[in-house]
């Protein structure tokens, strides 16, 4: 018992956002972890470069509950990305429930947060990745709505490609701006109290997009 209490006391002490190199992904749906983790060193002014030993971006500072906090961008592509959190994990000694990864969710709505301590890939190519290479799914992990292809496709898989490879809406992106700005919130109450009180606050609170907006 003491180890699972233990356990649910661990704070996180690398944030991983997961998504695809090059203009070509740049702030496509599929990289709205790329763009978490930007907004997080904005916030904590924590400088981020290429650091070749880890295949990303990384850097490391002070976090807002004033300890020591890395973050890292994988650059392995989405399907190699815990090729990258395992060199940081490994060199650090960083123990799986302590590795924190935010990705994409099409199973949510645009916006919508869902913050758990552990948990499956999900379908999700970098989260298998992240829990081959780290052989534990007990790490915590946030997912941000992209929300569901719309419309109907001859072939589903090549529907689903081209949504998480396309780029919001400019009323979406409004949406998940705000989005983001809770993501920086959440995580840092994750850093100062635990994941649990974070899930607790932050997993049923939505942003709504607006219905009757005409912006393409």
């Amino acid at each position: 018992m003491a180890s699972a209490t233990s356990s649910l006391e661990v704070k996180p002490q690398l944030i991983v956002g997961l998504g695809n190199p090059g203009t070509k992904y740049d702030q496509t749906r599929h990289n709205i972890g790329f763009e978490a983790i930007d907004r997080l060193a904005q916030a904590w002014k924590i400088p981020l470069g290429e650091n070749r030993k880890f295949q990303g971006i990384f850097g490391d500072g002070q976090g807002s509950h004033r300890e020591k906090i890395r973050l890292l961008k994988p650059l392995t592509y989405m399907n190699l990305s815990g090729q990258s959190i395992r060199a940081v994990a490994d060199w650090y000694k960083i123990p799986p429930e302590a590795i924190l990864v935010i990705y994409d969710e099409m199973d949510l709505p645009i916006g919508r947060l869902r913050l758990r301590q552990s948990g499956s890939a999900g379908g999700h190519n970098g989260m298998k990745s992240a829990i081959s290479h780290l052989n534990s799914q007990n790490f915590p992990r946030m997912r941000i709505g992209i929300g569901s292809p719309k419309g109907k496709n001859a072939n589903p898989d090549t529907q689903v490609v081209n949504h998480v490879l396309g780029r919001f809406s400019v009323a979406e992106s409004r949406v998940m701006n705000e989005a983001l700005d809770l993501v920086v919130k959440a995580i840092e109450l994750s850093l100062k109290e635990g994941v649990p009180k974070a899930m607790s606050l932050y997993n049923n609170q939505a942003i709504e997009l607006e219905s009757n907006s005409t912006a393409s």
